[in-house]
């Protein structure tokens, strides 16, 4: 049987403005973001969501700047309460939690990490890893002593003593996950942790918490407008759009197989060779063999070299176990690589 899902979100709305529930009943009667806006004043942030995040993955929500991301992060630990709809964690809807519960989710379960790294200035970096261990009530120098091995963790050893204005960017956001990861909570939201960044910095923070998880299996939710990102990190993908869910997938899918133009516009000019896998273009064996054998997660563009290289056409795709899952040709690998040509007449109307 399948983990039950770490979060589970459906139904779920958001209006800002004088009378939301009201609301609510205009949008489900048709009423769209825009003629809300303009005939009751109200603001539709996020309408109809559901979703799944599997355990012990990384969910990534990415969109435009003002689709919903931000908000729809935080109804998953309260920051933010729904208009309707239920949101659970690992099966308890968090919506009927006491107040001294919700906390008690809030230091043990949830974590956060946030765009502007939140740190307290007036205390030390150490100080700030250890801030969410104290809050739980351990003692001084436990709480120090996890924080001081985190800091280790995020590459930050020797930072303990210096403030927070004394380090660069990327140095002050390893300290914000340093202190998400030191709670132990088991789900860590991450509201576009990267994006101040320098691009650089950037992917060694994404490469740092691939590594990180690949460790520690987390849940991680991670809000991007960012579609490289996305793809790079997310083992599941959901694009919203004004506050609506487009698509949901893995990378291999939102590539090959946009639901629409808007979908469409964000994949057209990544770098197909850098995300699509062998697995998602191969073909049914032949029985024809090859010599050569790739990993099913193999990239195309690492495919093209070994093919070129080996001056071979084709080559049997295998799980980690080597057993064969079909074949991949040389021409048709090239042909998956290139960015689709789209013309006036292939494009969805909206």
């Amino acid at each position: 049987m399948a983990d039950a899902p770490a979060i589970s979100v459906r139904g779920l709305y958001k209006i800002f403005g004088p009378d939301p529930k009201a609301a609510v009943d205009l949008v489900r009667q048709g009423m769209g973001k825009a003629e809300l806006l303009e005939k009751h004043a109200q603001v539709l942030a996020l309408s109809d969501i559901n979703l799944d995040v599997p355990a012990r993955s990384i969910f990534v929500v990415m969109g435009l700047s003002g689709c919903g991301k931000s908000t729809l992060i935080r109804h998953f630990n309260r920051l933010i309460e729904p208009t309707a709809g239920s949101v659970e964690i690992g099966g308890r809807d968090i919506l009927a939690l006491s107040d001294t519960d919700l906390r008690d989710l809030r230091r043990h379960e949830v974590s956060m990490v946030f765009q502007n790294f939140a740190l307290l200035p007036h205390r030390t970096v150490l100080d700030n890893v250890a801030y969410g261990l104290t809050i739980q009530h351990l003692p001084a120098a436990e709480a120090h002593r996890r924080a001081e091995g985190w800091i280790e963790r995020v590459g930050l050893g020797g930072c303990e003593n210096q403030y927070p204005a004394q380090l660069s960017g990327g140095m002050q956001q390893r300290v914000g996950l340093a202190r998400a990861l030191a709670t132990d909570a088991g789900i860590l939201l991450m509201d576009e942790p990267f994006s101040a960044l320098d691009p650089l910095i950037r992917t060694d923070m994404q490469d740092m918490l691939l590594e990180l998880q690949a460790e520690l299996n987390k849940t991680i939710v991670f809000i991007t407008h960012d579609l490289e990102e996305a793809l790079k990190l997310g083992d599941r993908i959901a694009i919203l759009r004004d506050g609506e869910m487009v698509q949901q997938g893995d990378a291999q899918s939102i590539v090959l197989q946009p639901v629409d133009q808007y979908v469409e516009d964000f994949v057209r000019n990544i770098n197909r060779g850098r995300v699509l896998q062998v697995s998602s273009i191969m073909s049914p064996l032949n029985g024809k063999g090859s010599r050569l054998s790739l990993r099913n997660d193999t990239v195309l563009e690492d495919a093209l070299v070994t093919l070129t290289r080996e001056h071979a056409q084709s080559a049997r795709v295998v799980d980690a176990s080597g057993v064969e899952m079909g074949v991949i040709e040389l021409s048709k690998l090239v042909q998956a690589m290139a960015t689709p040509v789209i013309t006036g007449s292939d494009r969805v109307q909206q």
